[in-house]
């Protein structure tokens, strides 16, 4: 039986690899964004709104079954999830999926706090619900070590490690717990192996066949600490995805398809 799909953020990067997805299942989406897209003929329904403000939110939810949420930024994902929870508390949505963060629970920077915010009112919501903590996606990696290459030294915090991830693993896997029964917070998911920044770096630069001095540089503080213990990092159990940053690294730098150029 088909159902309403709510996506937030459904034109960001995940966002545009889950709603096809869903409409490829037989399902009707309808996605909230803050700036309505150009129409087109994709079948889908949208619906402009500010979560951060509550503005239009109540109506992109009327009326659906299930609201996948994708939206974020830097600062103020907890009040957007709770303009969205009261609006799917009215609604009677039978199923809130929300996609947060690996080590949201411990690693003590505001961003992740904030995360940490919005899955408590999503649980505490009433709703029945779903969240899935992902690690870093490659996408994000990329734009990081692209714009550290343009450094002539390319400081490199010897405290990180990363086990990135692939959207397109993520935006599978949502889709998945979406049409599924709410399971509350499910195993998180990472990409299928562990890196430290350096390593990430060093095959960047490979790939395109650049140079540079690279010097490590101290995290202090809480969350340096954080990183070193691999707060940030996904826990026994987790979901590994399929695609490896050197997968990513061949797909999109070998062939040439970022934007800009390393000399």
């Amino acid at each position: 039986m088909a159902a309403r799909v709510l996506v937030t953020g459904g034109t960001g990067t995940l966002g545009r690899l889950v709603v096809p997805q869903l409409r490829d299942a037989g399902h009707d989406v309808r996605v909230l964004s803050r700036h309505r897209p150009d129409a087109g003929a994709d079948g889908v329904e949208y619906r402009t709104g500010d979560l951060r403000t509550g503005q239009g939110v109540e109506r992109a939810v009327a009326g659906t079954d299930i609201v996948v949420h994708l939206a974020g930024g830097p600062k103020g994902d907890d009040e957007a999830t709770r303009n969205l929870v009261r609006a799917a508390s009215r609604a009677d949505v039978r199923h809130l999926v929300y996609i947060s963060v690996v080590g949201a629970d411990r690693v003590p920077v505001a961003w992740l706090r904030t995360k940490l915010a919005a899955e408590r009112a999503i649980a505490d919501s009433g709703v029945p619900w779903t969240t899935l903590r992902a690690a870093q996606f490659h996408d994000l990696v990329l734009t990081v070590a692209e714009k550290l290459a343009k450094l002539p030294v390319v400081p490199v915090p010897g405290s990180l490690r990363f086990e990135p991830v692939d959207a397109r693993d993520v935006a599978e896997r949502l889709v998945e717990l979406a049409l599924g029964r709410p399971s509350g917070l499910v195993p998180e998911l990472a990409g299928p192996r562990v890196y430290g920044m350096g390593e990430l770096l060093g095959g960047y630069l490979r790939a395109r066949g650049a140079r540079r001095l690279t010097v490590p540089v101290p995290m202090p503080g809480k969350a340096g600490r954080a990183y070193r213990a691999g707060a940030n990092l996904a826990g026994d159990g987790a979901t590994v995805g399929k695609r490896t940053w050197e997968d990513v690294l061949a797909e999109r730098v070998g062939s040439g398809r970022l934007g800009s150029a390393v000399r």
